[in-house]
């Protein structure tokens, strides 16, 4: 089943936009320095972002991955405020200034786990077991 046909049981008004290519994958991949998840390298390659009912960016777009966290790990003002967030990928955020993330250990993403970050206290809290897991969640709340 694809992801677009789970995401529509979970939400009829979730909003589907074209595909990324490979290459804009790689080429994201090559700018983060890290290597997608195949579960959300697969959904980006059939939605490059969705939206919920609320428009809150369910998974982002692969230029807002990119953007969102290449600003958050080079921000000159981040590391008085927060842990670093080189060991995090954010690909999703809960509207509130929360926001979701594979973790990345050695330069790599191991694990299919979900954690969330909070904004207020940095607290980074684990939130799914997996992609589709975190959409179960993000979904039905």
């Amino acid at each position: 089943m694809s992801w677009t046909d789970q995401i529509l049981k979970l939400c009829s008004d979730a909003e589907f936009f074209p595909g990324a290519k490979r290459h804009e994958i790689q080429q994201a991949e090559s700018e983060l320095g890290v290597s997608l998840p195949a579960d959300l390298a697969s959904l980006l390659q059939e939605s490059n972002g969705i939206g919920d009912e609320y428009g809150l960016g369910l998974i982002w777009p692969l230029k807002h991955i990119v953007r969102e966290n290449i600003e958050f790990r080079e921000n000159p003002d981040f590391p008085e405020l927060y842990m670093p967030f080189d060991h995090l990928l954010f690909f999703a955020d809960a509207g509130n200034g929360d926001q979701f993330a594979y973790p990345i250990q050695d330069g790599e993403i191991r694990r299919s786990d979900v954690f969330v970050w909070n904004h207020e206290d940095d607290s980074r809290t684990w939130f799914a077991a997996s992609l589709k897991e975190y959409l179960v969640h993000g979904l039905t709340r």
